[in-house]
């Protein structure tokens, strides 16, 4: 059963190359009428089946940190009267690290965010440069001091390989970050999608990526400082000490249900994909027309559930139980898993079972793309 809410707020405070929609703030937003449109929204989701109380809140999106504190208040006591409120929930705010956002820490701590996501992405002016980032080192640290203060949790991240980084470089970085005190921190490699600035970029030759036994140098140096610093790699890019990881990521990567409500969220709950309406008028408009913003509620098969499942699970160092999930999905453990790759990538140390749980080695995390595409078959994922 749902026991985790995502709420997705679509106004930016600038525009950004990193922002979900292309929708950023504009004059005169009408508090009221999103106040009571994500409340109509929420409660629709409550309807959906069984109620239990929530492990977890988060707030994504645009700009959540410049939302309103009394909308969050708002929002978070109808979340508890609908749902109820496990004890110890987590309720995390994403923010870009901002003087702007930092200003607004307080109020918000007040209203009942308990964790903060900070997207610093850098401790070096370049790096940010290049990245396309509004704020520079000095105003993203100054926003982290600031979040320590308020926040009982704070997480913030960084994006490391960038063209031409050195190990020396990354090194440092990463040990100032360590330094810093946070019980967690998201550490991401530099990866070039299509449709991309970055794509872009490369195909005009501004800079040349990274090359891939480098990148895999610098992964295995990050695993190696974070578990030293006790903050040890519990998903592929996600680094806590024990008892910080991310509630609401884990739900997501353990693939447990959760609802999603706003302009473009999505949600899963008792076997369905339901997705809202992307573009925020269409969302106010299905709102004032049917009482809640949702798009599309789309049943899903036990395969493309068991597949999401397994490519989900096997991200996590924990890895995934077999058992559980064939028991969970109807699926023969050999349907899950190719038993054939699977004993021969263990015999290279890229994987490991113990019991009926099997996971990615850390050796073989570098690869784990390749992994997933040769461990769950073929049929599985089509399905």
């Amino acid at each position: 059963m749902p026991r985790a809410l995502y709420i997705h707020w679509p106004f930016c405070l600038a525009k950004c190359p990193y922002c979900d929609f292309n929708s950023h703030v504009r004059a005169g937003i009408d508090i009221d009428l999103w106040r009571a449109s994500l409340l109509a929204d929420m409660a629709h989701e409550a309807q959906a089946g069984l109620v239990e109380p929530l492990s977890s809140i988060f707030f994504g999106g645009g700009t959540p940190s410049l939302m309103p504190p009394r909308l969050v208040a708002d929002l978070l006591e109808q979340a508890r009267r609908l749902w109820g409120f496990a004890d110890g929930i987590e309720i995390t705010l994403e923010a870009n690290p901002s003087s702007v956002e930092a200003a607004n820490f307080a109020d918000l701590a007040q209203a009942g965010i308990n964790r903060v996501s900070l997207g610093l992405q850098s401790l070096e002016d370049e790096a940010l440069r290049f990245l396309g980032r509004l704020h520079d080192a000095a105003e993203g640290l100054a926003a982290l001091d600031v979040a320590q203060r308020h926040f009982a949790r704070v997480s913030f991240d960084l994006i490391y390989a960038l063209p031409g980084q050195t190990r020396e470089a990354w090194a440092g970085q990463l040990s100032r970050a360590l330094g810093m005190g946070t019980g967690h921190l998201s550490l991401y490699q530099l990866t070039i999608e299509p449709g991309t600035r970055f794509e872009t970029m490369v195909r005009q030759r501004r800079f040349e990526p990274l090359d891939d036994d480098a990148a895999a140098d610098l992964f295995a140096l990050t695993q190696e400082k974070t578990r030293d610093a006790g903050l040890p790699a519990y998903e592929i890019s996600n680094h806590a000490r024990p008892g910080e990881e991310s509630r609401h990521n884990l739900i997501y990567w353990r693939y447990q249900d959760y609802h999603g409500i706003g302009p473009g969220a999505h949600g899963r709950r008792f076997g369905h994909a339901t997705t809202r309406h992307r573009k925020p008028e269409n969302w106010l408009g299905a709102v004032a027309a049917q009482g809640h913003g949702t798009q599309d509620e789309v049943p899903l098969l036990p395969a493309e559930q068991a597949s999401e499942a397994m490519l989900m699970g096997l991200r996590l160092a924990e890895g995934i139980d077999l058992a559980a999930l064939s028991a969970r999905f109807g699926f023969a453990e050999g349907a899950l898993c190719d038993p054939a790759k699977f004993a021969f990538y263990a015999a290279q140390g890229l994987v490991w079972r113990q019991g009926s749980r099997i996971g990615v080695s850390e050796a073989g995390m570098p690869l784990l793309d390749g992994l997933l595409g040769e461990l769950v078959p073929a049929a599985l994922v089509a399905a």
